[in-house]
């Protein structure tokens, strides 16, 4: 969708549960000397200002980073520290901020937004050497995209969820890139919401058989959106501890729904 914006939901809750998730398998996948790619559907702008009018509206960020304080020694906490030191106290990583601090020089980013302003911005604080940015459809041009050099790495899927057709949108994509892609780990989030659209999500990934993380959020929230989910693909080795760190370095924020594999 041409309209959303995720500086209106930076730092909170869902976020910590995803970008925790994803620094952890990040420092896994590049625990050895291969190199690997990483590709991102839905980039947003990259790195977020939790000083500014978006999130101050909402207040997501206050119910989630706000009340933690990572520590650098973990792979989130180094990425908030980095990402802080170079851009300011208020910054907050997204998930390419998180993939360009962890991933290393031999290693492949590449990033697709649609939006046009979110777009720009994400030029504007990530493009560099080794990173390579795309305003195009996320689902499209990751399958256009796929196989990509070096062939092991992880693909980051998080749309919105705005349209509900985006559910059974994902699920057919997912299957389709590992069909293109067999050697490449999927990290698909989706929202919790009192509908159970994510329903949807899951059962479409049918033959594929997923780890699946749900946390609820805690304080939970008065309407919209009451926990965050995450499905992994071709799972590396460790995630099952990637999905406890989640759980334990955002425990005052995240609480366990189920965990099932």
């Amino acid at each position: 969708m041409l309209s959303y914006q995720h500086a209106y939901h930076a730092g909170g809750p869902a976020d910590l549960h995803k970008h925790i998730v994803l620094a952890e398998l990040l420092a896994r996948l590049t625990a050895t000397a291969r190199a690997i790619s990483y590709l991102e559907t839905h980039a947003g702008r990259g790195i977020y200002d939790l000083g500014a009018a978006e999130s101050l509206k909402t207040g997501e960020a206050a119910q989630g980073i706000a009340r933690l304080d990572p520590d650098p020694a973990t792979p989130f906490g180094r990425v908030m520290a980095e990402v802080r030191d170079e851009v300011g106290p208020t910054a907050y990583p997204g998930s390419p901020a998180v993939a360009r601090v962890l991933l290393r020089p031999d290693d492949r980013i590449t990033l697709l937004e649609l939006h046009p302003g979110e777009h720009a911005g994400l030029r504007a604080a990530l493009a560099g050497p080794g990173v390579a940015i795309h305003r195009r459809d996320g689902l499209e041009g990751g399958l256009a995209l796929a196989p990509m050099t070096p062939r092991r790495g992880l693909v980051l899927v998080d749309p919105s969820y705005e349209v509900k057709s985006e559910y059974a949108a994902v699920a057919a994509f997912v299957r389709r890139l590992l069909a293109k892609w067999p050697e490449v780990a999927v990290l698909v989030w989706y929202p919790l919401l009192p509908a159970g659209r994510h329903a949807e999500l899951l059962s479409g990934l049918h033959p594929l058989v997923p780890k699946v993380d749900e946390v609820a959020f805690d304080p939970e929230p008065a309407r919209g959106m009451t926990g965050s989910g995450l499905v992994l693909l071709n799972a590396p080795h460790g995630a099952e501890a990637a999905f406890a760190a989640a759980r334990a370095q955002a425990a005052p924020v995240l609480v366990p729904v189920n965990r099932r594999a």
